[in-house]
């Protein structure tokens, strides 16, 4: 049985990628999907996945590197500092983030329903910066 030496796996791994396999890009899109899965909403996975296995090495690290939002963390904030508008403005909504600053949640209702519906806010923000990249 031979042993393959380091020098055989990188022309064995040009040869795929020269074939039309290119197995390192499959890697990362897997990588990506695994990290991240958890951030995007579940019925746009299709979708991400289509767009991942369109782009090249260089798209897929730049969006490797984008800072997404976590949506436990923006339920977290939504709750403590919600009345404040602090979630709102954490997702780049500024019109809504000052309208609850000003109004106290619009005197608490509006601030109930973020703590129902910021998870799914979130992971659609994540999905539109995603989209704008991809």
């Amino acid at each position: 049985m031979r042993r393959f030496s380091v020098i055989d796996s990188i022309i064995i791994t040009r040869i795929k990628i020269e074939g039309g396999i290119c197995t390192m890009t499959q890697d990362k899109m897997d990588m990506f999907l695994i990290t991240n899965s958890k951030l995007f909403p579940p019925a746009k996975m299709a979708v991400i996945k289509e767009r991942l296995t369109a782009l090249d090495d260089s798209k897929l690290t730049i969006l490797s590197s984008i800072d997404y939002k976590d949506p436990i963390t923006l339920l977290l904030v939504s709750l403590f500092l919600g009345a404040l508008g602090i979630d709102r403005f954490m997702l780049g909504d500024t019109g809504m983030g000052i309208l609850k600053l000003l109004t106290g949640g619009v005197c608490g209702i509006l601030t109930i329903i973020d703590w129902f519906t910021i998870f799914n806010k979130t992971k659609e923000y994540n999905f539109a910066k995603f989209m704008e990249i991809a």
